[in-house]
């Protein structure tokens, strides 16, 4: 299956997974995704190489949150962030959460692909 090429749904159509789904779905995604033990959601835990940096990445969020109407919890300081997926109005993981955050992954290896490396 090839999340990229899939986008939210929503208000009905967004069924809740299961436990099994959760784990296929998950092995798309970047090791840095994982299953919170103590509520059906996915989080990931970031680190850009400073506070702007941390900030474009935000925006670009933004975007892919407003472009797919699916919206994550969000909590960062410095430089690093905590991204949570889980869908409220499902009571837990939906397939929409595994789409916005593939495209996460992508712009994070963009992010990658294209910073200049730190001066030696």
């Amino acid at each position: 299956m090839d999340l990229r090429t899939l986008h939210c749904r929503h208000r009905g159509s967004d069924e809740r997974l299961d436990a099994d789904e959760a784990r296929e779905l998950l092995a798309y995604l970047d090791p840095r995704w994982s299953l919170t033990d103590d509520a059906p959601a996915i989080t990931a835990q970031i680190t850009l190489a400073n506070f702007s940096e941390l900030m474009l990445f935000l925006q670009a969020l933004a975007w892919i949150s407003h472009t797919e109407d699916h919206h994550p919890e969000v909590c960062y300081t410095y430089r690093d962030c905590t991204i949570t997926y889980s869908t409220h109005s499902a009571g837990g993981l939906t397939r929409n959460d595994f789409i916005c955050a593939v495209r996460v992954d992508d712009l994070l290896r963009q992010y990658r692909e294209t910073r200049p490396s730190d001066p030696a």
